[in-house]
């Protein structure tokens, strides 16, 4: 196919060929081959063109303001608060840092950084799209007959509860870090582009499981008292702490990929794999601690409105009481 169009053909000549080098110099990666080392500008100003994610970002963080402005016009008593779209944003942003800058590039020269990449789409990514409250939005933003036809019965339905039950998406997550550490997945999804999309859509599709019962910001088959949320946490922990343990401790690189790569820079391949495990291990822990303080917090909150309600209905009921008439009142006889 030749290389014409309206724009001049020098243009599209450079353009054929930047294609051409990218393509090999992806195919290069592919075989082996790592990445420049890092700089700090280099970071800092390196994208991947792949257009999925991107074009991910794009339309969901479009969906979100469009329905949010569709629904504060609507509804401007209750508008959709400002830092649930701040959170649902941050979320997004947080998938496109992961899938698209130089976090991307390097995951196939370092385990660290892989690990980092799988955090980010697992632990950061997740809460924060929770916080956004996308089903309520939803709910708000569509007519009352599609709300009720389409929207009510789907999250109703057998699947939906199964799916979101916390005993099912605590599994799922477990199950999802052992088994793509601890199989031939991983090493796969290295050396295959396809396999690799899939392992990441994984891994973010698990974390919205895991952390929608805790955020319980929409409306949920299950839910969880706010102890049961700190104890779902908890009970997490040690499962991902012993993955990251699992691949310090080990005397052997786990990933072929990482031990034949042609990587001139940095640290060896085993040196990179207990940085990564320390990583999975303290990183992971910590950030599903930073959950702990934030749910003790909306606990005494919600204390606090159950007990100032409860106020509230015996003051109501006193008042009534006192302000019954007087003729009410039984007549002493005799």
């Amino acid at each position: 196919m030749r290389c014409m169009g309206p724009i001049p053909r020098r243009h599209w000549r450079a353009f054929c060929v930047g294609a051409l080098m990218a393509m090999t110099a992806a195919t290069a990666l592919a075989h082996g081959n790592a990445a420049p080392a890092p700089t700090v500008l280099g970071v800092l100003t390196t994208w991947v063109p792949d257009p999925l994610p991107w074009l991910m970002a794009v339309v969901a963080a479009s969906w979100y303001l469009l329905a949010a402005r569709r629904v504060n016009r609507a509804n401007p008593r209750v508008p959709v608060p400002r830092w649930r779209i701040a959170a649902w944003l941050a979320g997004v942003a947080a998938i496109l840092i992961a899938l698209a800058s130089a976090i991307d590039v390097y995951a196939a020269d370092l385990l660290t950084v892989h690990m980092v990449q799988h955090l980010v789409l697992a632990m950061v990514a997740p809460p924060l799209l929770a916080l956004g409250a996308p089903v309520t939005l939803l709910l708000r933003d569509v007519s009352p007959e599609t709300r009720h036809r389409v929207i009510l019965p789907v999250l109703h339905s057998r699947v939906v509860r199964l799916v979101a039950s916390p005993i099912v998406a605590w599994s799922l997550f477990a199950v999802v870090m052992w088994l793509t550490h601890f199989s031939p997945l991983y090493n796969a999804a290295l050396e295959d582009p396809t396999l690799h999309v899939a392992e990441h859509m994984v891994y973010l599709a698990s974390g919205l499981l895991f952390w929608w019962p805790v955020v319980a910001a929409d409306p949920i088959p299950h839910r969880m008292g706010y102890g049961t949320r700190l104890a779902y946490i908890g009970l997490q922990m040690p499962i991902s702490a012993a993955v990251g343990l699992a691949i310090y401790f080990s005397q052997t690189v786990l990933y072929p990929h990482y031990a034949t790569l042609a990587r001139t820079w940095g640290p060896s391949a085993l040196v990179d794999q207990q940085v990564g495990g320390v990583v999975m291990w303290g990183v992971g822990d910590l950030l599903m601690l930073s959950m702990v303080p934030l749910l003790v917090t909306a606990w005494m909150r919600a204390d606090a409105r159950k007990t100032i309600r409860s106020d509230a209905r015996l003051s109501a009921s006193r008042a009534a009481e006192a302000a019954r008439p007087a003729s009410d009142e039984p007549v002493p006889t005799g």
